[in-house]
């Protein structure tokens, strides 16, 4: 679905988190950045895959990861998606499909036999310079940390 692959430098984002703070790709100079993109909040596959990540959060830290959700939900709903599940990191509101486009995750779907456009599942691995060092297409929502670490 992405066009990028591993050895692209990462798009240059900006985007507005659950608490109203800007984030943008040169806040993470220095840093590892996992940016991962869900299709929407509160729902069970998305759940269990932030809750994998929030769980194993000390362990991405100790590697030098800084963790960056992203759908098209808006700045409220991201925030209660937040406030229930007591995640550790930013969740970006992509209302507009800024940084959801650039990374090119946004396309067609299918599900139950109805095709639709929306966001494929996919995370990203930043490294310290902003070039991705990973791309998961086949994320596995229970088990995403293992995955990425």
């Amino acid at each position: 679905m992405t066009h990028l692959k591993i050895g692209d430098k990462a798009p240059d984002f900006s985007g507005i988190d659950q608490n109203g703070k800007t984030h943008s790709l040169a806040d993470y100079n220095g840093k590892k950045l996992v940016v991962f993109f869900y299709p929407k909040a509160n729902t069970p596959g998305c759940t269990a895959e932030a809750c994998d990540l929030r769980d194993n959060y000390e362990r991405f830290q100790a590697n030098n990861y800084e963790l960056l959700g992203v759908s098209a939900d808006s700045v409220k709903l991201q925030k209660k998606f937040e406030e229930k599940y007591s995640f550790p990191f930013a969740l970006l509101a992509d209302e507009d499909k800024s940084v959801i486009n650039a990374f090119g995750v946004w396309g067609p779907k299918k599900f139950m036999g109805r095709e639709f456009d929306g966001i494929h599942r996919t995370t990203f691995v930043i490294d310290e310079n902003g070039i991705i060092i990973d791309v998961i297409t086949k994320v596995k929502t229970k088990d995403h940390a293992s995955q990425i670490l």
